[in-house]
Formats: structure tokens, C-alpha cells, sequence
């Protein structure tokens, strides 16, 4: 068991003898909240409910004992097991909310309006924290995380650039109003940000960086090289299995130091970027951690080796 899941379980704990049932008690009932629950990085779902059975102020463990067979450890903090599928053996059972890996046990961690909850089963081996993915867009940028809702803002390493633009449509296709700006301009505000164009004019952010320092620092099954002239895809346990140059593009998110999670429609070059901004939809981003786009198709990361 990952040694930041033991000390959220042991927080949860104690929440969960304070609200006497893992979160159970009175209180509306949140609207519009969906469950996934997969395996391997989403290659297998599990169960999908668009309209869970939840009840009053349900948390997001007791959400997920209503609508599947759960096994806990550590008193009822700790999903062992979903509908027989255990953890052990390096994977585990780990969940996110609109997208967002939560900071705490999920029998306190509330549900709110809009929530997407996604449990997966997945090897931990390369990393136990994967701080933000993206199948689960439109959220975060629809309804937020916590129950809040932030400002969206697109920086774009060429405000004026086709790419930019196009990101723009997408969002507004979802009636979601974002600010254009350049890079850095609001690093430190409360903001979620997607960054736009090709990764060598994006390393000047922190966020950015973490992307070519491997999985262990971003959370994302891929990392950047040669001044990002080549895109290396991993597979779970970390490994390059492929490395694709021109025309090679990413979707994927990560966050740094605790702020809203940042995502990235990025490339090795403009065709790269490009190649994303056309994966850029719910359809293709669906159920995945992170995209790669190599010679036009899709590819869910992490990679399978050859």
C-alpha cells in the first residue's frame, strides 16, 4: 500500500468514527453526480453509472459502497477491493474527483455538484501520486473540484495562434468562457490553466518543467526530450516503449506545488500541437490518464509496449 494512501486512510478513520458511517448524514443530495470505475489506467471499465444511488451528504466512499461490493481495510478507510477486485501485488485502488486526485480519504471527502468520482485499479510502481488526468473533460473547467469553481484562462505561447483559437471552440462548445493570455502571466492565481503550443516554448513554466522530468514529477506517462524535439511514451511500470518526434502531440495535466491543476495541449513541433488541439474532445479523451498522438491516432498513456 502506497505510504500516502496509509496516511489518508488514518486520517479517513477518524473522520468517518466522527460522522458515525463513513460520511453518512443529513444534508441535500448532490445533483448531476456520475461514477467510473475501471482498471489499468482505464483500459477496462468496471462500472459506469451516469446517476449513482447516493443519499443526502454521501461522501464519495460511501457513494461507492452504494453502488458496488467494497472491501476496506484500516477500519473502514481503505478500499481493498471493488465488486472481488482486490489491490496487492503493486496496484491499488486509487480515486479522483472532475479529474483531480483527491488529497484526502475518500470516507471524507464530500460529494458536490457535478462531481465525477473514477476509481481505478492501477500499478503504483512508477508512481503513487498522479496529481490530475484528463478523461474526465469537461471537468474540471465545467464544475470545478472541492465544490468550487475557478476562472479558466488558455495561455498560449501565440495568442493569435490557430491553435489557441481552436482550443477557444471547444470550450465555448461547452458555453464555458475562458480568458486568452501568455505564459506565466497567472502563474500564482487561482486559475485553471491550459497551456497551448509546442512544448519547447512552454518549458519556462514550472509546470511545464515537471513534464521532462518523468512520471515520479508530473504524474503523466510521458516526458519530453532533446530541448522537446521527441516525445518518449511510458508504459506502467515507467519504461520507454516509444519515442515519436515530428508531428507528435500530448493532452495531459499535472499540478504543481498544490495549485489548480494545469493541463497541456502541446507538441513537439506546430504540427504536434495541432495534432492535439484535434484530439482535444470528450470523445477521444474519454476514460484515459493522458493522451498521446503519434501519426494521427490517439494513444492512451501509459503506452503497451510493442
Amino acid at each position: 500500500m502506497p505510504w500516502t494512501k496509509r496516511i489518508s486512510a488514518s486520517v479517513a478513520i477518524t473522520a468517518a468514527l466522527a460522522l458515525a458511517g463513513c460520511g453518512l448524514g443529513a444534508g441535500s443530495t448532490p445533483a448531476h453526480v456520475s461514477l467510473l470505475v475501471t482498471q489499468g489506467f482505464g483500459a477496462q471499465t468496471l462500472l459506469s453509472q451516469s446517476a449513482p444511488k447516493i443519499a443526502g451528504a454521501d461522501t464519495v466512499m460511501r457513494m461507492l459502497e452504494r453502488n458496488a461490493k467494497v472491501g476496506t481495510l484500516d477500519g473502514g478507510g481503505f478500499v481493498e477491493a471493488v465488486n472481488g477486485l482486490s489491490g496487492g501485488g503493486g496496484q491499488d485502488w486509487f480515486y479522483y474527483v472532475n479529474g483531480v486526485q483527491a488529497p484526502k480519504g475518500a470516507a471524507e471527502t464530500k460529494l458536490h455538484d457535478g462531481d465525477h468520482v473514477w476509481w481505478d485499479r492501477h500499478d503504483w510502481s512508477a508512481t503513487d501520486s498522479i496529481p490530475a488526468v484528463v478523461g474526465s473533460f469537461p471537468e474540471p473547467f465545467a464544475d470545478g473540484y472541492g465544490g468550487r469553481r475557478y476562472p479558466l484562462r488558455i495561455e498560449c505561447t501565440q495568442t493569435a495562434s490557430k491553435s489557441c483559437g481552436a482550443v477557444e471552440q471547444v470550450f465555448a462548445g461547452y458555453m464555458l468562457v475562458a480568458s486568452l493570455g501568455c505564459l506565466l502571466c497567472s502563474q500564482y492565481n487561482l486559475s485553471l490553466r491550459v497551456l497551448v503550443g509546442p512544448y519547447s516554448t512552454l518549458t519556462a513554466d514550472p509546470a511545464a518543467e515537471q513534464l521532462a522530468r518523468g512520471v515520479g514529477a508530473s504524474g503523466v506517462y510521458a516526458r519530453f526530450e532533446d530541448h522537446g524535439t521527441k516525445l518518449e511514451l511510458l508504459d506502467q511500470s515507467g519504461r520507454v516503449v516509444r519515442t515519436a518526434g515530428a508531428g507528435a502531440g500530448l493532452i495531459a495535466a499535472t499540478r504543481f506545488l498544490g495549485q489548480p491543476p494545469v493541463w497541456f495541449v502541446t507538441g513537439t513541433d506546430t504540427a504536434g500541437v495541432g495534432a492535439a488541439v484535434q484530439a482535444f474532445n470528450a470523445d477521444t479523451l474519454d476514460g484515459h490518464f493522458a493522451v498521446a498522438v503519434i501519426a494521427g491516432a490517439a494513444v492512451p498513456l501509459p503506452d503497451e509496449e510493442p
